[in-house]
């Protein structure tokens, strides 16, 4: 019998970042890596990220929420599933403002007409932090290209924390960059001993980037929240952008404030129900040679 199998799941998205959410708080059960790579087959039930939740372990938070990507492994924060389980979890109570754990640490979340806004913590610049295999004199832009060696299609890219490491490459012309081909090679290039998120990001103007994300774990995705919060925190850094900008991704656009006060990252959004269900054994038995552990 699968771990899961019978268990309740709810279907959402934010931007079109399709998520699960596993409320498995009254049953803290692991979500065995198999299972989550058979679940997310294209004719089973796609998903970019599952959001678990568990008992809380801090007072005052609603559950302690672990991320699994597509590929089973496990992320450190996704925005738009941390907007997705607080409009979930005021469905459920009523309540419009909520706080989750992470691995990442406390997620403050308000649900409001107008948007979800998550409060996703304190980027982190040092290299050892976010984390890179050795030091470098500046993470605001690092040697790394991708692309020919005599005219490389994306270089130097800023890198940072937000819960997860991330790669923004600076471009002028988004829509030449074909990120599903880079993508892969960047994210397990041997400089991020983690992997790492990569993202391609126009600067429109002083208040708005348009970004592409090829996500760890997930590949090529329609929004990743954590890259958004990520270019918005790094352009600023290099003086390309205020502290509040428009992130406009494929599936649509996220607001993000570097708050000066405190340097927390709020990311304001929508998240939508889409189905719920029941996991059965069929879903979750990837057929023989696919989604071993």
């Amino acid at each position: 019998m699968a771990a899961l199998e019978n268990r309740p799941f709810v279907k959402m998205n934010g931007l079109g970042n399709e998520i699960v959410v596993l409320d498995l708080r009254d049953a803290p059960l692991p979500v065995p890596p198999a299972e989550a790579r058979a679940l997310a087959r294209e004719d089973v039930l796609p998903f970019d990220q599952i959001m678990a939740l568990y008992p809380p372990k801090s007072e005052g938070t609603r559950a302690f929420v672990r991320i699994i990507n597509a590929d089973g492994s496990e992320a450190g924060a996704c925005g738009n599933g941390t907007r997705c389980i607080a409009l979930y979890e005021a469905g459920r109570t009523g309540d419009n403002h909520v706080v989750f754990e992470s691995v990442a640490g406390l997620l403050d979340c308000t649900v409001a007409p107008e948007g979800i806004t998550a409060d996703m913590g304190v980027p982190h610049f040092g290299w050892h932090d976010i984390p890179l295999a050795g030091p470098v004199a500046d993470t605001r832009a690092i040697e790394l290209q991708a692309g020919p060696a005599e005219a490389p299609v994306l270089r130097a890219p800023s890198v940072v924390n937000v819960g997860n490491p991330h790669a923004i490459f600076w471009v002028h012309d988004i829509e030449a960059v074909d990120l599903g081909r880079y993508g892969p090679e960047l994210e397990h290039h041997p400089v991020f001993p983690e992997r790492a998120n990569i993202s391609a990001a126009q600067v429109v103007s002083p208040d708005h980037i348009v970004l592409k994300v090829w996500e760890r774990g997930a590949g090529l995705t329609k929004a990743c929240g954590s890259a958004a919060c990520a270019a918005a925190v790094s352009a600023a850094r290099i003086g390309l952008t205020g502290r509040r900008v428009t992130v406009t991704l494929p599936g649509g656009d996220l607001v993000i404030d570097w708050r000066e006060s405190d340097d927390h990252i709020l990311m304001t959004g929508p998240a939508v129900f889409e189905f719920d269900g029941r996991l059965t054994a069929a879903m979750l038995d990837a057929p023989t040679g696919v989604g071993a552990a």
